[in-house]
């Protein structure tokens, strides 16, 4: 009867997936499988940045369905095959009012230029830039375009570059709270705002620091975009906020309107029949590309913290959060196996994580190198602490100029809650059994001597390891990554100058390098192979929901059709279809521990 039952429930799991489920997946399978669009003539590619943006794009083939956006990996390869789309006329880009990711920024900035080299203009539209965060770096994105529109009744409000920090000390001592970390060094101020009430002088100079460069290399960058000395944009910018009129009277904009008034001028400059096709859509449509040729390019790509394991438990309709030691040393492991690769690419933004899973990631990295296959990094937000770690031992590393990287250090500790829960009545007793460092991390007590001597022992050792590892990695003397190291945040163009990373680019720069690393002649096509291989949609979904038996063969047979040619043909040309009704929109007359 059990099995009954069990039957009976796969069958309705399947049937559920069947009616609900499988069609929307056939819809993106569709899009996914097309060879390539059916894009209009006279096309305008609007790029809304005004959801912010990931770095890499989610792991999961389900995850479009979890409201997934766009990521800075699919930006740069989409507008590197628009490039060469004759269809593709002019590119629209709706610029967000806050800032962005610095490094992100300075991603797509790059992939903006790349696509204008092509002879193709790029209108860029802002509704205003608001004093927040670094939106400088929303305004260098605007600089790279052809022209730079914002609305007429918005406010130019970039004025610099700020951040800030909530700090608890003071509130833990007044609650009873106890936080007892050991840090390495002064400069790993994650736990300053657990311990401290305002910057320590060793936080405040590392900050200043990393804004600094950053304020600066937008400054650089944007100016050299708008045609100005970055003395002159500088002097306006701080001069503000100005006005929508003001703005554009001092160059800091081109054109002020509406963006309606903006995508009419796109349309116009693409010429007759014009369409604007939304970015998520072409570039669904067009798929990664992944070139060809006989030999490959490995590209692995990890975003988020550094956790052990195999991330089995997350949801599939979710992006992806954690970089899992199990699944990137895995996919390492199979480029290293795979005859055809001849150099990897690592993609690394990460704040971080455990050592453990670091070291894992990291002795990947070296095997990698001894089976004689180079390893390139390429570094997108961050690449800190156990982000670094497991940079480090790479062949070369390129960074973005804004890229966070370094923080070469370690802390670790625990709260002691005893008397703020006592004040609620709420008492916390423990037992242990084993040796006095058994219960070490128990909240109701704080470390006795011995264990805070073992634990800093701890700290220590993981630090020495750090020390030892960059200075191997980055044939650089051990005193040397001592004196730069101690837990500081460093950008990317501070990074180059120390010898922590060998180029400022972004995954564009760091593929031609494992090219030439790997030997591969410049002329020679290349393919780009992505490693871990994406399940299918149908594989995803028999994963998350645990079908088996006659739902999960039923499963299997629809994957089967729709992977047939011939149902692919159908499913490309109703794709098409949609695309030529609904695809586009015909107009008439958006800190570091």
């Amino acid at each position: 009867m059990k099995q009954f039952f069990l039957t009976v429930l796969g069958v309705f799991t399947g049937l559920l997936l069947f009616v609900i489920v499988v069609p929307m997946v056939l819809i993106t399978m569709a899009a996914a499988s097309s060879s390539g669009p059916d894009v209009p003539h006279n096309a305008v590619l609007e790029l809304d940045l005004r959801d912010g943006l990931s770095d890499q794009p989610p792991s999961s083939p389900l995850a479009i369905f979890g409201g997934g956006g766009l990521s800075v990996m699919q930006v740069v390869d989409t507008l590197a095959q628009a490039e060469d789309d004759k269809n593709i006329k002019v590119l629209l880009v709706r610029l967000p009012e806050t800032g962005m990711a610095p490094a992100a920024a300075d991603e797509v900035r790059q992939a903006i230029r790349r696509f204008r080299a092509s002879g193709k203009p790029v209108i860029a539209h802002s509704q205003g830039f608001m004093p927040a965060g670094a939106v400088m770096s929303s305004y260098m994105v605007g600089a790279s375009a052809s022209e730079l529109w914002m609305q007429d009744t918005a406010s130019f409000q970039a004025t610099g570059f700020s951040a800030e920090e909530i700090f608890l000390g003071r509130a833990f001592d007044k609650y009873g709270v106890e936080p007892q970390f050991e840090q390495r060094y002064e400069y790993k101020n994650a736990v300053n705002v657990y311990t401290q009430s305002d910057f320590t002088a060793a936080h405040r100079e590392a900050m200043l620091a990393w804004m600094g460069s950053i304020y600066d290399t937008s400054i650089v960058q944007a100016a050299k975009d708008r045609k100005l000395t970055p003395a002159a944009l500088k002097a306006s910018i701080e001069e503000g906020p100005w006005t929508a009129e003001e703005a554009r009277e001092r160059n800091l904009v081109d054109k002020v309107g509406q963006v309606e008034e903006a995508e009419a001028e796109a349309l116009n400059r693409a010429g007759k029949g014009a369409r604007i096709i939304p970015f998520h859509e072409y570039s669904s449509a067009v798929g990664p590309n992944n070139g060809s040729g006989r030999d490959a390019i490995a590209v692995i790509g990890g975003e988020g913290a550094i956790v052990t394991g195999s991330g089995g438990g997350g949801s599939p309709f979710g992006g992806g959060s954690s970089i899992y030691s199990d699944v990137m040393a895995e996919a390492i492991y199979d480029a290293i196996e795979d005859k055809s690769v001849k150099a990897i690419v690592l993609r690394v933004s990460s704040p971080g994580g455990s050592p453990e899973a670091s070291d894992q990631i990291g002795a990947a990295v070296r095997a990698a190198k001894a089976a004689g296959k180079p390893v390139v990094v390429s570094m997108g937000t961050y690449a800190a602490s156990g982000g670094y770690w497991i940079s480090a031992d790479a062949s070369y590393i390129v960074a973005q100029p804004s890229t966070l990287t370094g923080s070469i250090g370690v802390f670790g500790g625990k709260m002691v809650l005893r008397d703020a829960l006592a004040r609620f009545g709420v008492d916390v007793r423990g037992l242990s059994v084993g040796g006095e460092y058994a219960d070490a991390y128990a909240i109701g007590d704080e470390f006795t001597p011995a264990q805070r001597e073992a634990f800093s022992g701890t700290m220590d050792r993981i630090y020495g390891d750090f020390i030892t590892l960059v200075a191997r990695g980055r044939n650089l003397p051990r005193e040397r990554v001592g004196e730069i190291a101690r837990g500081r945040v460093w950008t990317g163009a501070q990074a180059l100058e120390l010898g922590l990373v060998d180029e400022l680019g972004g995954v564009t720069e760091a593929i031609a390098k494992a090219r030439e690393l790997a030997g591969i002649d410049p002329d020679a096509s290349v393919r780009i192979k992505r490693f871990p291989e994406q399940q299918s949609p149908f594989e995803a979904l028999a994963s998350a929901f645990g079908v088996s038996g006659e739902a999960a063969r039923a499963l299997i047979l629809i994957g089967g059709a729709v992977e047939d040619p011939q149902a692919q043909a159908v499913m490309r040309r109703i794709e098409a279809d949609r695309m030529r009704r609904e695809g586009a929109v015909v107009l008439a007359d958006r800190p570091l521990g």
